[in-house]
């Protein structure tokens, strides 16, 4: 299994989503003092996660 590393920002389209306000605070501590933003953490946490699922079948 890939281990998840919080990414750098890379170029990126626009892509309205909703999150529970529990996981916005926690990704938020997670990249807090990192060169990241939030939506390239989710991105790679996506990535990771389809990875897991095609590993997985």
């Amino acid at each position: 299994m890939k281990k998840f590393k919080i990414p750098s920002t890379p170029p990126t389209t626009n892509k309205c989503i909703r999150f529970p306000n529990d996981v916005i605070e926690n990704v938020e501590n997670a990249i807090k003092g990192k060169d990241c933003t939030f939506t390239a953490f989710v991105v790679e946490a996506v990535r990771v996660a389809l990875e897991n699922l095609e590993d997985g079948e």
